[in-house]
């Protein structure tokens, strides 16, 4: 599991650091950006489960993917995360999302720059709770959070979201997961 887990991490570094992308006038430049993902579950709360991921992260000028009239402020997101639970028995979780994120303008101060997201994905657990019908379920989630540009030009996130672990009625067992996530990384 900790190969799997560091050859994971080594791929988005690599193709994290090394991509670029041209960019139209009146286009905002992708961003590519890594991070750490803490989650902790608070229903059901009898499995108290946490995990931490690795996460990358492209966020893309909104009118870059989907070609309509878009307000500025307005991203898409798409992001990959694998990691591992951190109880006693250590298990795999990964998963896949897309996200809009739309830029609170009016509540920027100075270099910190808050956002709203939310979105939706596939995750897979190497687990189940008590009822749950499935490994690979939808993961829907919602989030606020602020971009950081260092003096040195280097952009750092913070997000915070409610997170949910379902299959959506897709197996007779569909008891979900509510949690809470906490993301901290950087753009490159």
């Amino acid at each position: 599991m900790k190969r799997f887990f560091l050859s994971f991490l080594a791929v988005v570094l690599v193709i994290g650091g090394g991509v670029g992308s041209a960019v139209a006038e009146g286009q905002v430049p992708t961003k590519y950006g890594l991070g750490l993902t803490y989650g902790h579950s608070y229903d059901p709360d009898e499995d108290d489960l946490s995990w931490l991921q690795a996460y990358g992260v492209a966020l893309f000028d909104y009118d870059t993917i989907w070609p309509h009239a878009a307000p500025e402020p307005l991203r898409f997101k798409v992001e990959a995360s694998a990691g591992v639970t951190v109880d006693d028995d250590t298990r795999a979780i990964m998963s896949a999302n897309i996200m809009a994120l739309y830029f609170l303008e009016g509540l920027t101060v100075g270099n910190w720059r808050p956002y709203v997201e939310a979105g939706v994905g596939v995750i897979y657990t190497d687990f189940q709770v008590d009822g749950q019908g499935l490994r690979i379920n939808f993961n829907p989630q919602l989030g606020v959070g602020t971009e950081y540009t260092c003096p040195e030009g280097i952009d750092w996130f913070l997000a915070l979201r409610a997170h949910h672990i379902s299959n959506s009625g897709l197996d007779d067992d569909n008891r979900g997961i509510n949690s809470v996530t906490f993301t901290i990384g950087r753009f490159f």
